[in-house]
């Protein structure tokens, strides 16, 4: 009996984009990433924090190097990556929400999130798609999108429609770049505590709803995604590709 072997979860000798890494989700990726033995690339607008994180990295052994992006600047996107290695892997994990009734959107709020959300995550999986497809280089993209893309929400109608796009987008490409062994996945996490969510946690009323939806029983933290992207980044999921990880306590499951 010859046993199977189990693939690696080990990301070594790996580069990897981590967008919004410069704090919550996309913070958490790139700390996992960096543990699992990937030269990761901190992204971000803000680079006080990216300097923070890198110093932090790095003294655990890792390898890290910082990026200051603007996601929603296509062009400047394609001058900087075209200066950058090769990644192999993209956490695509910038994100906005301006949450409000929908008769209540303005076209300013709503720019700004598809901007970001949608506009901006596009962008940046087709350009690094580019390179892989050029050096011909194997590739897994992951874009943080939301349970939102399954479900609606009171006053989300902008952002759930921003995250219901990047799933259209993520199988689309999946199919286009499948040939060349370039996977494009999503993480789709629940109500998730981080600095831009406090708001929602601080408020009893809209906090004891969330925990109504959960099956679990429980909000999310960072440390709840940073499996899935490992997962996701390494060839332990090597024919996963076009779909999603709902990491959401069954609040999709009804």
């Amino acid at each position: 009996m010859k046993l199977p072997t189990t693939p690696s979860f080990r990301l070594d000798n790996k580069n990897a984009l981590i967008t919004g890494s410069s704090s919550g989700i996309g913070l958490g990726c790139a700390v996992a990433l960096a543990e699992a033995g990937a030269s990761v690339f901190l992204a971000a607008r803000r680079r006080e924090p990216l300097e923070e994180l890198k110093n932090k990295l790095i003294e655990k052994g890792c390898k890290a190097s910082i990026l200051e992006l603007d996601i929603t600047d296509t062009k400047k996107v394609e001058t900087i990556l075209n200066d950058q290695p090769t990644f192999d892997i993209l956490v695509n994990s910038s994100g906005m929400a301006k949450h409000t009734p929908a008769t209540e959107t303005t076209e300013e709020d709503f720019n700004s999130v598809i901007d970001v959300n949608l506009k901006g995550a596009y962008f940046i999986t087709k350009e690094v798609a580019k390179k892989l497809i050029k050096e011909k280089k194997p590739g897994s993209l992951i874009n943080i999108s939301s349970q939102m893309a399954y479900v609606g929400g009171i006053d989300r109608a902008v952002y759930s429609a921003s995250k219901h796009a990047v799933e259209g987008f993520t199988k689309s490409m999946a199919i286009e770049f499948g040939p060349y062994k370039i996977r494009v996945n999503t993480i789709c996490p629940t109500f998730i505590k981080t600095a831009l969510t406090i708001a929602t946690f601080d408020d009893p009323e809209k906090i004891n709803w969330v925990k109504s939806k959960i099956k679990l029983g429980r909000t999310g933290e960072v440390e709840d995604i940073m499996g899935a992207v490992v997962y996701l980044a390494s060839d332990a999921s090597s024919l996963v590709t076009g779909t999603s990880i709902l990491i959401d306590g069954g609040w999709t499951s009804g």
